[in-house]
């Protein structure tokens, strides 16, 4: 990575109680970077992206976001820079009350005080930009197949056309062709919006297709990171066995008896 990062993370803890989730994490993402983030359940990947959104308050540490502290921002402060933000959700987290276009456009028309008018034509675009057409823009969402809902919610994603956007498990729940379609159409959208992205997955094969660089959390904290070309080289015992999917190995799945 060159240049100043577009996002930089130092000592980042949180913790829940006596669950200590987020045990110091330092991470750099670079302007334009496509950082896909690994680990297992419970590891700290979806804790760590909701500080960095501030929907979490960390306990310590700094996110610097274009050189600026965010951290503790004011809620004015923290609504401007939610502009910055797009956002595709586990299991696309669409509105089952809006039609399709209205779903792409929430964001514009709430947040951004769009028009209707206005807005429809830019969900439009963004609607084609994934693959789908006009007619699919007045159906519901109980209408679509889960592919063709995750399409929507990556065109939702990339409505107000962020400079950061972040994937949560994008392509959990579909088959290894769609999911192939979701990688292929992330790294176009990704590309043609000259964004940052931060992914966090569990899926390699997606992780091979869309990252620049892996970081992996074990226990909170960041054990490896390096260009994806490396992972399969990264002498990481940690990393190793969670690229193959082996059981035997340091990482540990607590399995319980019935």
């Amino acid at each position: 990575m060159s240049g100043d990062p577009k996002i930089a993370i130092r000592g980042l803890r949180k913790s829940f109680g006596s669950k200590h989730v987020l045990q110091g994490i330092d991470l750099d993402v670079g302007v334009g970077e496509s950082l896909v983030v690994i680990g297992g359940s419970g590891t700290g990947k979806s804790v760590m992206l909701k500080c960095i959104l501030g929907l979490l308050q960390p306990d310590a540490g700094s996110i610097r976001i274009d050189g600026s502290e965010v951290v503790g921002l004011s809620a004015g402060e923290r609504e401007a820079l939610m502009r910055k933000f797009g956002m595709l959700f586990q299991g696309s987290a669409l509105f089952d009350s809006l039609a399709v276009w209205e779903n792409v456009a929430f964001g514009l028309i709430q947040g951004r005080g769009l028009k209707r008018a206005a807005a429809r034509e830019i969900a439009l675009q963004k609607l084609a930009a994934v693959g789908l057409g006009a007619d699919v823009a007045a159906l519901r969402p109980a209408e679509l197949s889960g592919g063709m809902q995750k399409r929507v919610a990556l065109a939702r994603a990339i409505a107000a056309e962020p400079e950061i956007i972040f994937f949560d498990e994008p392509t959990t729940g579909l088959d290894p062709i769609m999911a192939d379609i979701i990688n292929d159409l992330i790294i176009k959208c990704v590309k043609d919006l000259g964004a940052t992205a931060i992914s966090i997955t569990h899926d390699m094969a997606s992780t091979r297709k869309i990252a620049d660089r892996v970081a992996m959390i074990h226990n909170g904290r960041i054990i490896w990171a390096g260009l994806k070309s490396e992972i399969d080289r990264s002498g990481n015992p940690y990393v190793d066995q969670f690229i193959h999917g082996r059981a035997e190995g340091p990482i540990r799945m607590e399995v319980r008896a019935r």
